[in-house]
């Protein structure tokens, strides 16, 4: 049994990302209404759960006819590190470019050197430029570099 209402909605969400063939786009007001939540419930365990570091690509539109798609991405058994780096968006954060990055260590598809090294280089310590410059750097970065690993595995 579901501890809290977080994890109503994501076990939700799951089920209906089952149902879709990975794919699911849903209305924030209606599952906020379905939940009796406010829709930064929905919000958080979207931003919590739903993320690239978990496995999944959001998409999300505000306003009246705003919607939230989401898309669990399978991994290629051919290419996996190329399909993750096809899917980075722009910018990405400390903390979604660590939990990539364990994502694929914990996969087997990064050796322990090649996660420890793609952590250094997409730190802050190392990307000494102000936001949101910072972020398009990691982007950019790890996704560069996990195209390299993809054709040198």
């Amino acid at each position: 049994m579901a501890r809290n209402i977080s994890d109503v909605i994501e076990r939700y969400l799951k089920h209906i990302l089952e149902q879709g063939d990975g794919l699911a786009e849903l209305q924030r007001s209606e599952l906020a209404e379905l939940f009796q939540c406010v829709p930064s419930q929905i919000n958080y365990v979207i931003a919590t759960r739903f993320s690239l570091d978990h496995g999944y690509l959001v998409e999300s539109k505000r306003g009246g006819g705003g919607y939230i798609r989401i898309r669990k991405v399978e991994l290629e058994q051919t290419q996996p590190l190329l399909t993750i780096a096809k899917s980075i968006s722009s910018q990405v954060t400390q903390r979604e470019a660590d939990g990539i990055i364990e994502r694929l260590y914990a996969e087997g598809l990064l050796t322990d050197r090649e996660a420890a090294l793609l952590k250094v280089v997409t730190s802050r310590e190392v990307l000494l430029v102000d936001l949101p410059l910072r972020d398009q750097l990691r982007a950019k970065i790890l996704a560069q570099c996990l195209v390299v690993l993809s054709v040198t595995d």
